[in-house]
């Protein structure tokens, strides 16, 4: 106990100078010496982990745990766990000293993760310029960093091949494709009734240069909203637009938009790769969503990966099975083959991009935007999707609605 006790003591230290700047070279490996030597005496004392892991990463994580046990001398326990429990009895038990010192989880916990107190900072080190910039944007907060990201997940246009031969360059594009086609729906972009899907929309919002909160210059967000003024009223008539002409609507349900285009009847369809395996008979290609606004339609990207508990009695042991082990080309190969989505490891994502349709949402992901995982992205959703729908049916007007969205989730915000 006095031996971890210690080992916590040492990473807050290293964390706090982390924070206050960089070092000289000579510092740097010195430190990074104290850290290697710390965990390889937590081994050596018997240190053991304990790891939350759902169904579909526990063959990827059982491999890394048992080349970290044969390397290290630690044990490492398994807790095998239903995905959609983790964040709860995450927040529920590290504070009476009961979770595990690394669960597996989405980086937009983080926010509430953070405001629970049940997260520590992940030392990545020189490591992190070996993952996709956007995933390690997603786990950072406060200028730092707080998961060990293995996978990226974003949606893009999925276009059938055989009745779109060339990816369009604008929404209008697009629907000029989808009409010569003949088929009965010329765009296909889901929607979960008067409940909306801001979600799916967002690329076409942003292209209005209208994104939900204000970016910093490191990815995280401000609670600062930069959906409103003309940017924001620009995207609400145009949502009014589409709806009066019949490209939009909100009727056309995630089941209604896949069988659809499962059976031939758009060309293109907004959606990610967990649509794919219901349109393994068509010819499929992926590209960036169009635009109807003069900027770049920018998706959101949800990034996996594991978090340290800030209750972890090891966790200089926990940073080095993370950084030094489920961090490798390998195990982030075999977390990517388990769940299907792009890894988050450059070197492993070039290797899967080999298919196209990985490189393709691969692609479109790189000039995504996170998903923000700050609190304040819990007052928005509501008001946000059903605004929108009531704009695409007709039941609201655009800039009026749109306003009085800014003021409500404003005054959510504030109370």
């Amino acid at each position: 106990m006095r031996r971890s006790i210690l080992l916590a003591s040492a990473l807050v230290t290293t964390l706090a100078l982390s924070a206050c700047g960089g070092t000289d070279d000579a510092g740097e490996a010195a430190e990074g010496n104290t850290e290697e030597s710390a965990a390889e005496d937590t081994a050596a004392d018997g240190g053991a982990l304990t790891v939350w892991v759902d169904e579909t990463r526990q063959a990827a994580v059982e491999a890394a745990a048992e080349d970290f046990e044969a390397e290290t001398g630690a044990e490492v326990e398994l807790v095998l766990k239903p995905f959609e429990d983790i964040r709860a009895d995450f927040i529920a038990q590290v504070p009476t000293g009961e979770g595990p010192d690394v669960t597996v989880g989405a980086h937009d916990w983080l926010g509430e993760l953070i405001t629970n107190g049940v997260v520590a900072p992940v030392e990545l080190g020189d490591k992190a310029a070996e993952f996709e910039e956007v995933a390690v944007q997603a786990f950072t907060a406060d200028e730092q960093v707080y998961g060990l990201p293995y996978a990226i997940e974003n949606i893009a246009l999925i276009r059938n091949t055989e009745l779109a031969d060339s990816a369009p360059a604008t929404w209008d594009d697009a629907i000029a494709a989808g009409k010569d086609a003949g088929t009965k729906f010329p765009f296909l972009v889901q929607s979960d009734g008067e409940n909306g899907d801001p979600y799916t929309y967002y690329p076409f919002q942003t292209s209005f240069g209208a994104p939900v909160f204000e970016q910093n210059a490191d990815g995280s967000y401000a609670p600062e909203l930069a959906m409103g003024g003309e940017n924001g009223e620009a995207y609400a008539q145009w949502l009014a637009d589409q709806g009066e002409a019949g490209n939009l609507t909100i009727d056309t349900t995630y089941d209604i938009a896949v069988e659809a285009f499962a059976n031939g009847e758009s060309p293109f369809i907004v959606g990610g790769p967990w649509m794919l395996e219901q349109f393994s008979d068509l010819d499929l290609a992926i590209d960036p969503v169009p635009a109807p606004g003069d900027e770049p339609a920018q998706p959101f990207v949800g990034v996996q990966g594991f978090y340290v508990s800030a209750k972890s009695e090891n966790a200089l042991l926990a940073n080095d099975f993370l950084v030094n082990y489920l961090s490798t080309e390998e195990a982030q190969t075999a977390l990517f083959e388990a769940g299907g989505r792009p890894p988050a490891l450059t070197a492993a994502a070039d290797a899967a991009s080999s298919d196209p349709i990985v490189g393709g949402f691969r692609e479109v992901g790189a000039d995504a935007v996170p998903m923000p995982s700050i609190p304040e992205m819990g007052s928005v959703w509501a008001f946000w999707g059903v605004t929108e729908a009531g704009i695409i049916s007709g039941k609201a007007e655009p800039a009026e609605a749109w306003n009085k969205m800014i003021s409500d989730i404003e005054g959510a915000l504030d109370s």
